[in-house]
């Protein structure tokens, strides 16, 4: 349920599909296992796992979805020695050179063969759909799976009208300033973790841990150009992360004291303290979001 990444989009226009529609749409595009012959499969899953039936969680006109992906796991050193031992079979027995054109149907043919002896794997990935704000929420540090789970919501759903989140002063130069001033702006604490970049191929990059970012071996490098591209933070006493320079915001950790605050709750119903951590949750990184955007000098125009 918690969140531990986010890569965050903005909606160009309202996002009004409600949570009947939603799931409908979603409905067409479930997840299915591979088939001896599928190399992976991609597909909308139940959003509370087996605590629920549903493809779509929402509450507040707040909304849960997840997707699941297998993927055969078929080394690409395993497929190139059965190519190899069989190209060099035939060339032998027929003695000739094959041509690439053969070499690649053949390298076809052995993977196919592979395939149903190959192990597999799952993972998942969940997203948050924010109308309100007017964003969607991806827990996933890598843009590129991001990316591939809002196709297939756009898919399911006809369009999806989202562009990456940015703003009007770039990120790395307001963190460059608060660095420099020692102080990020309220309710952001600034912690003991920085990365340098300098703009130039020959300036390199440098990253501070477990340091106090003051000292004037950290602040030597700002002084030469370099540019502040991750910085940790705190948001008041709820969320720790890092903030990058592309917008996103990496470990995501929620106190042990905030996630306290749903311990009435219990866990004898698990449905109930989902639903309950869910409210939790959704509130907070609303609170996140509206924050950074005006600390950070407000949104860039949409195009």
């Amino acid at each position: 349920m918690w969140f531990k990444n986010l890569t965050v989009y903005r909606f160009n226009k309202p996002f009004s599909v409600d949570t009947e529609a939603l799931e409908k749409s979603l409905q067409d595009f479930t997840f299915s296992p591979c088939s001896s012959q599928d190399i992976s499969k991609f597909g909308f899953s139940k959003a509370l796992g087996k605590h629920g039936d549903a493809l779509v969680h929402s509450a507040n006109d707040r909304h849960l979805i997840c997707a699941t992906k297998e993927e055969k796991i078929l080394p690409a050193q395993v497929v190139k020695e059965a190519l190899e031992e069989k190209v060099a079979q035939l060339e032998a027995e027929e003695d000739r050179k094959l041509a690439k054109k053969e070499k690649d149907a053949l390298k076809e043919e052995i993977t196919t063969t592979l395939l149903p002896r190959a192990f597999s794997r799952r993972s998942q990935i969940h997203a948050l759909i924010l109308p309100e704000i007017d964003m969607i929420l991806v827990d996933s540090s890598s843009a590129a799976k991001s990316e591939e789970l809002l196709a297939l919501l756009r898919k399911a759903l006809g369009s999806l009208p989202v562009i990456p989140l940015s703003f009007k002063t770039p990120i790395e130069t307001q963190m460059t300033q608060w660095l420099q001033d020692n102080h990020a702006p309220a309710p952001f604490e600034m912690q003991d973790e920085a990365e340098l970049k300098s703009d130039s191929d020959e300036g390199g990059i440098v990253k501070f841990k477990q340091q106090s970012l003051v000292e004037a071996e950290v602040l030597a490098h700002l002084e030469v150009g370099k540019q502040v591209h991750k910085l940790a933070l705190h948001f008041g006493q709820s969320i720790a992360f890092v903030l990058q320079s592309d917008a996103g915001i990496k470990r995501l950790k929620f106190s042990e004291e905030f996630r306290a605050g749903n311990d009435d709750v219990g866990n004898d119903d698990p449905i109930a303290r989902l639903d309950a951590d869910f409210a939790l949750m959704g509130s907070e990184l609303i609170a996140l979001m509206n924050s950074l955007v005006e600390v950070l000098g407000g949104l860039e125009d949409s195009l």
